[in-house]
C-alpha cells in the first residue's frame, strides 16, 4: 500500500494538531512540515468537513482537533481519504481474470487487506503521537534549520 500525498499530509496535520497546547493554523502546519500551505489548506478543509478537526474565526482563532486523539483511528482517516485500497483489481471485482476461477493469489490478497485494514483501525491518534520530550527535541530541531 502507498498513501496519497493529501492522505499523508492529513495524517501529519492531525499529529501536529494533536501536539499543540492551543489552535494553530495552516500556516503554522505547512511551515512545521515544510509543505505548501495550499495543500494544507486542501486537506485540513477536507478534515473538517470529516469532524476530525474544527475551524474557529476571528481573533485567537485557528485550527484544532474536534476529538480526542484517543477517539481518531488511523483506518478511519485512510479510508476517509482513500477509498477502499485493492492491491489489484481483481480482489474486488468479479470476472475480471480469465483464470480467476482457480487463482488462489486473490484470496490471499483479500486475507492481507482485510489484516492491514484490521490493524489500521486498531490504531489511535494517541498512539502514534510522539512523547512530550520527543516532540520538545523535534521542535527544537524544526527551529535549528
Amino acid at each position: 500500500m502507498r498513501l496519497d500525498l493529501q492522505t499523508d499530509y492529513a495524517l501529519r496535520s492531525l499529529i501536529f494538531l494533536a501536539m499543540q497546547e492551543e489552535r494553530s493554523t495552516v500556516g503554522k502546519i505547512a511551515e512545521f512540515y515544510n509543505v505548501s500551505a495550499a495543500h494544507i489548506a486542501k486537506v485540513v478543509n477536507q478534515l473538517a468537513r470529516l469532524g476530525y478537526v474544527r475551524s474557529v474565526r476571528g481573533v485567537g482563532g485557528g485550527v484544532e482537533l474536534s476529538r480526542s486523539p484517543q477517539d481518531i483511528r488511523l483506518g478511519e482517516v485512510i479510508l476517509a481519504f482513500e477509498g477502499n485500497m485493492r492491491l489489484l483489481d481483481c480482489v474486488e471485482i468479479d470476472n475480471l481474470c480469465a483464470i480467476q476461477p482457480f487463482c488462489k493469489l486473490r484470496n490471499v490478497l483479500s486475507e492481507a487487506e482485510r489484516i492491514q485494514r484490521e490493524f489500521l483501525h486498531g490504531v489511535t491518534l494517541a498512539e502514534v503521537l510522539p512523547t512530550r520530550r520527543e516532540s520538545q527535541t523535534v521542535v527544537a530541531a524544526r527551529n535549528n534549520l
